[in-house]
């Protein structure tokens, strides 16, 4: 393939069959968002919503609110029936956090277009129609309309999932596997990695649609006004700390790190806890490994933000970005790659850079790699045409499913593709070609698969990410509470591998 940087990177994955870890040649970037290089010295459609009576509001969906909070439904549990397979005639209900949406802030109206447009696709040539059903606050413990409606025998044929959320399902028996229904080349398009953690066994049982590496976003005139330079930019973790005090001002934070506890705080924090060699659960051994110095400097790190003042204990700008550097609130920002997108449709002319995580001494330099997938109910009505459609929409090798995935990675939204396929035809867009899209792409060699873990082990691990970051609680202690809840839970656990 010509040119795929991303190819070469995720290739190399496979050579490191323990830690899947990817390598990356260190920079940052930083642009305004219409693409332009701005480094200085200085640094029609009626709402369906399953709701009867009423259409909800447009609600923006970046991935932090759409995993923030999602504890309750895990530590509840689910009683995963759902309504069994008949082959039904009735329209197959599709799930998601995008659509329909007609109105709202531009990515929104973008993401919910691709996603009417894939479904109009679909039902323009078949007789089983597909009806998208929008979820406010899609996976939120307070409105856990997901969980509850599979309890009720009534979940929804296709939805969205998270590799967070994965064994949830997997493990409540309601997943249909998808591999039956890909051609050998489509299965060997895909990115290992990217699939890699809707596996089980032989078996498929979800398609991603997108690659999500985490980094730091920095605001260019926050720097300037502080005084700070390119030469500035941390590499280390001291140094960001050191840097975000010197950012910090009675109005602005230093270093904005998520504190709502939920599957996305999880997924911030577990490039800190791989870069010194910690993990939750070894991979190879599928032992727990939260009582290592690893963990503990990890969680000590992820708590001294607050401790010394540079973080904020509750988000600026209702944690979004754009505001947050646009109106002065904040400096520094981990977050995903969803960002691009935000600041092009929002912001484009405002000055903002993107730099790999900095690591510990001696660190490794990796960060996390979340992303969407498009999963199907095995007991909904249709199940052979719900895996039909998802395969037909983004994991086929027709020229329709290549270039819509090409339109969702680099135009509706901005990810990374998962497939090779995609990564190659991305190369023809204009936008494949901004330094905020090269920055991204470069992120993929060092990116390791988030991580699917049970609720009770995101639990446990989200407790003492609580305890320390907003508490002040012992590390070393809060990593033995959640070694010993973790230990428990594995004596009697079976499911899919922790992965």
């Amino acid at each position: 393939m010509a040119g795929s940087h991303a190819v070469g990177g995720i290739r190399r994955a496979l050579d490191s069959s323990r830690s899947r870890r990817l390598r990356l040649h260190p920079s940052s970037r930083e642009i305004d968002s219409t693409g332009r290089r701005t480094m200085t010295s200085r640094s029609t459609r009626a709402p369906a919503t399953g709701l009867p009576g009423r259409a909800d509001p447009p609600v923006r969906f970046g991935r932090r609110r759409l995993l923030a909070g999602a504890a309750a439904l895990g530590a509840a549990g689910l009683g995963l029936a759902g309504c069994s397979g008949t082959g039904s005639s009735e329209p197959l209900q599709f799930w998601n956090a995008h659509a329909p949406q007609p109105s709202g802030d531009p990515e929104v109206v973008a993401q919910s277009e691709w996603y009417l447009a894939a479904i109009d696709h679909w039902n323009a040539h078949h007789p089983e129609q597909v009806v998208p059903m929008f979820v406010p606050d899609y996976v939120n413990p307070m409105n856990p309309r997901i969980a509850t409606a599979f309890a009720a025998d009534n979940g929804p044929d296709i939805f969205m999932i998270s590799p967070g959320e994965f064994l949830r399902y997997y493990n409540g028996g309601v997943l249909l596997d998808l591999k039956p229904y890909l051609t050998q080349e489509a299965l060997d398009d895909f990115y290992p990695e990217a699939l890699g953690t809707r596996i089980v066994g032989d078996g498929i049982y979800g398609l991603p649609i997108e690659i999500d590496p985490i980094s730091l976003y920095y605001d260019v005139a926050a720097f300037e006004e502080s005084g700070l330079s390119e030469g500035d930019l941390p590499t280390t973790w001291d140094q960001l700390l050191d840097v975000a005090e010197r950012l910090t001002t009675p109005r602005r934070s230093g270093l904005v790190l998520e504190t709502k506890p939920g599957y996305y705080q999880n997924f911030m924090f577990y490039p800190w806890l791989w870069q010194s060699g910690g993990e939750v659960i070894d991979p190879a051994t599928q032992l727990p490994g939260l009582d290592s110095d690893a963990a503990v400097a990890a969680l000590e790190f992820f708590g001294a933000g607050i401790a010394r003042g540079v973080s904020p204990r509750t988000l600026p700008a209702g944690g979004e970005i754009v505001p947050g550097f646009t109106q002065g609130l904040a400096a520094m920002w981990q977050t995903g790659p969803w960002t691009v997108a935000e600041f092009e449709l929002q912001a484009p002319d405002h000055r903002y850079g993107v730099l790999p995580l900095p690591q510990p001494p001696g660190g490794e330099r990796i960060t996390s790699a979340g992303g969407w997938a498009w999963a199907v109910n095995n007991r909904g009505r249709n199940p052979d045409a719900a895996a039909r459609f998802v395969v037909e929409s983004i994991g086929s090798m027709s020229a329709e499913s290549v270039a819509r995935g090409a339109d969702w990675n680099y135009r509706a939204k901005s990810n990374l593709p998962p497939r090779k396929s995609v990564a190659s035809a991305s190369e023809q867009l204009p936008s494949y070609h901004q330094p905020a899209r090269a920055a991204l792409r470069e992120l993929l060699d060092s990116s390791r698969g988030e991580p699917r873990y049970p609720p009770v082990l995101y639990k446990a691990l989200s407790n003492a990410i609580q305890s320390v970051q907003l508490a002040g609680g012992d590390a070393r202690a809060q990593a033995r509470l959640a070694q010993d809840a973790i230990e428990s839970f594995l004596q009697t656990y079976e499911g899919g591998t922790l992965v």
